[in-house]
């Protein structure tokens, strides 16, 4: 049998207190939606349908910048009431193949195990509930069993009686059950419970009124398939996400100076004897070389640092390639775009976008070097600008080999300087100063002393 996938996301969920729709907010600045869809599209599904509901237009315009595979696997369904999980999954009932497995999964469960939902659909013949042992089960629909540990029914927690509430054993949620069950039982669901509404849990019992066969699998481990209904639940889920990153981590090797103080927000991809210290921010795909040490507070993202560089506290690096022996910051500032050769270094409060530095050339402090090609064995004083931008348009400044730019130089680009310049300090260097190679290029003004000078004084009003 094929297999689909109903995701159900139609909900508001009022306690987020958000104008975004719940499954829009972000588990490591990735939505709550494409972290399940991602794991679905792991299971092989023939379709995903999407119940949509509250704020629909706001979840399609996001569907828009998801990975293409996973959109073409989507059929949207719309419910327009939110009247129950029932009611949620009659939407996507007209779409089903005549003869499917049909795995029944929610938005706001982000974390859900692929080992779970591959037991559960392994396992269903009519319909397999996924449930979870929680020592605090408030909120969750309970399991009835009877004499022979058999599901004879689910209990959501308002229609609770006060045995029934001391049951550990809750419903997740999850099911999968067939096409065929699906379009026979679901119309015949009943909204005369507390909330009047649908409740998808109540097969459960009508199928075990008809000798159907209702199995469970339990979840390897509760705590994937914790829901999100509010942002300190948001937050919990946040955090054991993190908790799992850092683990892979350690198992490969990298040593971390607190594991609980770490975010990796996409790919992290370490070599050996990598070191991270705390409070670091690791974004997109970001790949660390052998014996990297990242200092404190860095936020890394999209960038390939190789072997022996040391990222000091406080550096920003976005987009960039940095080779071998590169020593950054502190508190350095990459912009996209930068490609820095072997042993460069870069200092504190340097700001570099779409720079490529030669091997060996040095930027000490407090330079801006943007839209630059600089060769090897530069020295970058202290103060030093490339000013590429001239109101309207970027420029280009290419500096040689082997040259030296003195502190508070301002380079006005488009410009070139030849190999083995030196730029003495304070000077404006601009593309009309014709030069060669091995040059002293110097444009102070000459100095003057004004003998008892007076300052300006204020006028008494």
């Amino acid at each position: 049998m094929d297999l689909e996938v109903v995701v159900l996301a139609a909900g508001e969920g009022k306690r987020m207190n958000s104008c975004k729709p719940k499954t829009l907010h972000e588990i490591a600045k990735k939505p709550m939606l494409l972290h399940v869809l991602e794991t679905l599209m792991r299971l092989n599904p023939q379709r995903i349908h999407l119940v949509l509901g509250h704020k629909q237009d706001i979840v399609e315009e996001a569907l828009k910048s998801f990975p293409q595979d996973i959109c073409d696997k989507i059929n949207i369904c719309t419910q327009k009431e939110q009247l129950g999980t029932g009611h949620a999954l009659m939407q996507a009932v007209p779409f089903l193949q005549a003869d499917s497995k049909v795995l029944v999964v929610y938005g706001d469960i982000p974390l859900i195990a692929l080992q779970d939902l591959n037991n559960l659909v392994q396992n269903c013949k009519d319909l397999c509930i996924l449930t979870a042992k929680y020592d605090d089960p408030t909120g969750y629909g309970r399991i009835l069993r009877d004499e022979n540990n058999n599901i004879k029914a689910i209990v959501e927690q308002k229609d609770c009686t006060s045995a029934q509430l001391l049951i550990k054993e809750i419903n997740t949620g999850i099911i999968c059950t067939t096409s065929a069950i699906a379009k026979q039982y679901l119309s015949l669901l009943k909204n005369n419970n507390a909330q009047k509404e649908y409740y998808l849990t109540d097969l459960a019992a009508l199928l075990a009124a008809d000798h159907k066969q209702v199995s469970s699998c339990e979840a390897v481990d509760y705590k994937y398939t914790l829901g999100v209904n509010n942002k300190a639940q948001l937050q919990q889920l946040e955090r054991i996400y993190q908790q799992d990153c850092a683990n892979e981590l350690l198992a490969q090797g990298v040593t971390l100076a607190d594991a609980k103080r770490i975010d990796i927000r996409g790919k992290l991809h370490c070599g050996s004897d990598v070191f991270i210290d705390i409070n670091c921010v690791f974004e997109g795909q970001v790949t660390l070389g052998n014996n990297v040490h990242i200092g404190p507070g860095c936020i890394i993202k999209d960038t390939i640092i190789a072997d022996n560089s040391v990222i000091s506290a406080y550096s920003i690096i976005e987009q960039s390639t940095l080779n071998k022996n590169n020593t950054i910051g502190p508190f350095a500032r990459l912009r996209p775009g930068n490609n820095f050769a072997d042993n460069v270094h870069v200092g504190n409060f340097v700001e570099c976008k779409k720079a490529s530095l030669g091997q060996g050339t040095k930027a000490g402090h407090l330079s801006y070097l943007g839209d630059a090609t600089i060769g090897s064995e530069v020295n970058i004083g202290a103060g030093t600008i490339t000013c590429n931008y001239d109101g309207a348009n970027k420029h280009q400044t290419i500096i040689g080999n082997d040259v030296f730019v003195g502190s508070d130089s301002q380079i006005v680009a488009p410009c070139e300087i030849k190999n083995k310049v030196t730029i003495g300090a304070g000077t404006t260097m601009t593309s009309h100063i014709a030069h060669q190679e091995g040059d002293l290029i110097v444009t102070r003004a000459k100095a003057r002393v004004i003998e008892k000078y007076k300052r300006p004084t204020k006028h008494k009003k």
